[in-house]
């Protein structure tokens, strides 16, 4: 057992942490405006790119229950996640930092730089394999102050011994280190998973899942609670239920011609439209599950009371592994640094505070979460102020005029390289690692980052490096280094072959 996680060290941690609390509480006026405790129910959609509800422009996959919860709440366009790969986002949004100050940078499983076989002209930074059991998480903090708390789904951010019911939650259903369903058969019952019981051959996963949060809100409908929903859902393997599929099927051959489909993202082709029927099939079965949740909510009469939270990991998944989904018009997609990886879906519906139908455009990112629902449960904050209260967006108010950041120091599945960036207002700058080129977006112009006008703002880019630079420095970023096996007579390993494209696969 390593120091960070001895129980005695993570007991003395929460109990300071809840005297913090106390007089945060008692020195903040703004705290006592939330008289009766309010519910959390948080939706993470694994792998779930803007562009996929309809509330966000998709016309082929259909999302009816979340496009309701849009109407109902408020619609962010510029939410973003703290990292274009999973775990670390994980991490963000349940310590409520960003993830370098955690040390998950990269998804939990992917080549440390002593095991690297791949010819890149770097190594990929070191990272931490699971979150710590010093870190103050969202279910620490709420518990607290009396909350019941509740895990479903993908953890994915750590072995056993860091899983859900290890950093503060009272029930964990499904969470376990890996990244996906890859058990048994996989989003169908049975599923081989240790912490999620089988249920009847057949049931399917994202239904499973929502039917055990709804169960668990209502044996805890007297106190408060957070129902932290961690959907499998979207992730591959791509497996659809039969009805969905067949569906989609007939849908994607009615479309009419789309050409090209495909363009390129070098070193990966990448997809421009969305027609795949498996993919879409997995979005509205997605859906459906939602629908189930917040039809529970209603049906205990906890809406009133309950703050609904749904977003993504990371971007849609557009240049690997099956090219499920296209991120159009957003550029790249999950791995990358460009808007498709890191743009996120944002919906929140929040009685008496946010209003139905707003539309917040204010750039907003992983950590803020932690940092409302703490304020607004008068208690423990996060360790790093890296985040902000979004109430006072959800009521109409100015942006903080902050910049965000991103540092990902490792070369993706999906065909991205090394690379930190930071957007502040209008711009957006790239920092790319094996090289050091710096391209320059205006995204009030330029959303789908088609040109870089580095070279026509130099006062920007230098004002964006040296903050970019700072805050690298700040939250402990590590670099990657040079690789001395690197030689240019092959191929560095970053090409993915598109596969001759199907129908897809059913179950």
């Amino acid at each position: 057992m390593s120091r960070h996680s001895h129980p005695c060290r993570r007991f003395l941690r929460l109990q300071l942490a809840a005297l913090l609390a106390t007089l945060f509480a008692q020195l903040d006026p703004t705290v006592a405006a939330d008289v009766k405790p309010t519910n959390f129910v948080f939706i993470l959609v694994d792998d779930l790119g803007q562009r996929d509800l309809g509330c966000y422009g998709s016309s082929f996959y259909e999302t009816p229950n979340i496009d309701a919860l849009a109407r109902q709440g408020a619609r962010f366009t510029d939410a973003y996640a703290a990292c274009p790969v999973c775990s670390p986002t994980r991490a963000s949004i349940m310590t409520g930092q960003y993830p370098q100050r955690t040390g998950i940078t990269d998804y939990i499983g992917a080549a440390q730089p002593e095991g690297w076989k791949r010819n890149t002209k770097l190594l990929p930074a070191a990272y931490s394999t699971r979150l710590e059991l010093e870190e103050l998480t969202l279910a620490d903090s709420l518990k607290t102050k009396g909350y019941a708390t509740f895990f479903a789904g993908k953890w994915h951010m750590g072995p056993e011994g860091f899983w859900p019911e290890n950093q503060g939650f009272d029930v964990n259903i499904g969470g376990i280190d890996k990244g996906g369903p890859y058990g048994g058969k996989r989003y169908f019952s049975p599923y081989g998973n240790p912490r999620l019981p089988d249920g009847p051959e057949g049931e399917h996963l994202p239904d499973r899942l929502a039917r055990e949060t709804v169960k668990f809100m209502e044996a805890n409908r007297d106190k408060p609670f957070l129902t932290y929903l961690s959907f499998y859902s979207v992730h591959t393997p791509l497996m659809a239920r039969p009805d969905l599929a067949e569906k989609y099927q007939a849908k994607a051959a009615a479309l009419p011609p789309h050409e090209p489909r495909f363009g390129r993202e070098e070193p990966r082709d990448v997809r421009l439209v969305q027609d795949h029927p498996v993919y879409a099939s997995m979005v509205e079965a997605m859906d459906q599950a939602v629908g189930k949740v917040l039809k529970g909510l209603k049906d205990l009469g906890l809406e009133k009371t309950t703050a609904v939270i749904l977003t993504s990991d990371n971007g849609g998944l557009s240049t690997s592994e099956g090219w499920p989904t296209s991120n159009l018009p957003l550029r790249g997609g999950k791995g990358w640094l460009y808007e498709g990886g890191i743009r996120e879906p944002l919906i929140i519906r929040w009685p008496g505070v946010s209003k139905p139908g707003s539309i917040v455009s204010v750039p907003v990112i992983s950590p803020d979460f932690f940092t409302t629902i703490a304020r607004v449960a008068s208690a423990p904050p996060p360790k790093h102020r890296d985040g902000i209260d979004l109430r006072r967006m959800l009521r109409g108010g100015e942006s903080p005029g902050r910049p965000l950041y991103w540092h990902y120091p490792h070369y993706g599945n999906q065909g991205g390289a090394p690379g930190s960036a930071i957007r502040e207002g209008k711009w957006k700058l790239i920092e790319w690692l094996e090289d050091g080129k710096l391209e320059l977006y205006n995204l009030a112009e330029d959303i789908g980052e088609k040109n870089d006008v580095a070279a026509a703002n130099p006062e920007v880019v230098g004002r964006l490096k040296t903050k970019l630079d700072a805050w690298r420095q700040d939250v402990g970023a590590k670099m990657p280094a040079k690789n001395p096996a690197y030689t240019t007579e092959k191929p560095d390993g970053r090409e993915s072959k598109r596969p001759t494209e199907k129908a897809g696969a059913a179950k």
